[in-house]
């Protein structure tokens, strides 16, 4: 039996003001995989008429917190998850809507193990960026880590 993880997209929205004010939504969610769309605004976009490499950053490091948060949320009570470092290669000119796919790169399951042993875990989320044609756009790792709450 997998885990509901509808509640994710609203509390993303609650959690994170960004979220609802540039209009991402969350087409697919589960424990180990998001993916969060952003919708073509002309108030988004560069000089050269894409998403502004902000939008772009932001969109894919929303769909690796939403995954963090459908993976980690029964452990939210024992820690903060916090992003402890990113990086993001911009492929291509982006136009359009974009899709950000972001991939849990660590069970979850491992990850509290280390937690509960007393050690702040850090795990890696893969971001694939695209655009309506599905060509990819962007590429982000993010790696984040579990602060233990005190």
């Amino acid at each position: 039996m997998s885990a509901d993880h509808s509640f994710v997209a609203e509390a993303m929205k609650q959690a994170v003001p960004w979220v609802k004010t540039m209009g991402v939504e969350f087409t697919e969610v589960s424990g180990d995989r998001v993916v969060a769309e952003l919708p073509d605004r002309e108030d988004l976009r560069n000089h050269v008429g894409g998403p502004h490499a902000a939008m772009v950053f932001g969109v894919g490091e929303t769909a690796s917190g939403a995954v963090v948060m459908a993976a980690f949320a029964p452990h939210l009570d024992k820690a903060t998850p916090l992003v402890a470092r990113s990086d993001i290669a911009y492929k291509k000119l982006a136009l359009g809507p974009l899709r950000a796919e972001a991939v849990l790169g660590r069970p979850a399951a491992e990850v509290v193990a280390e937690l509960e042993s007393g050690v702040r875990p850090e795990f890696p989320v893969t971001v694939t960026i695209t655009d309506a044609q599905g060509v990819t756009t962007g590429e982000m790792a993010v790696v984040w880590t579990l602060r233990p709450n005190r």
